[in-house]
């Protein structure tokens, strides 16, 4: 997959050191993965949330931060939309 929007995953790691490694790891498992539906993410991040319209819900480092993508499967493209913590998520999620 190709990874759009990694200068947020850096800016997000620069705030949040303690999840670089993650995020690192996170990076390598999508460049190398070639998902084609939910289902081939589920089998590697059993814990993520699928949202309408594409968007997926990682949990970072049990949970502590949230990192937010739209997944184009049919281009192979992920779109890094947003990443911070549990709670900023929550209160992001209440304005909607």
């Amino acid at each position: 997959m190709r990874i759009a929007g990694r200068e947020r995953l850096d800016a997000f790691c620069t705030k949040h050191p303690d999840a670089r490694r993650w995020i690192e790891n996170w990076l390598a498992d999508v460049e190398s993965a070639a998902w084609k539906a939910p289902l081939d993410i589920r089998k590697r991040y059993a814990s993520a949330s699928f949202l309408a319209g594409g968007v997926v819900i990682f949990n970072v480092k049990g949970n502590t931060y949230r990192l937010e993508v739209g997944v184009a499967y049919g281009a192979g493209v992920v779109s890094v939309r947003w990443a911070g913590t549990h709670r900023e998520y929550d209160e992001r999620h209440k304005r909607r």
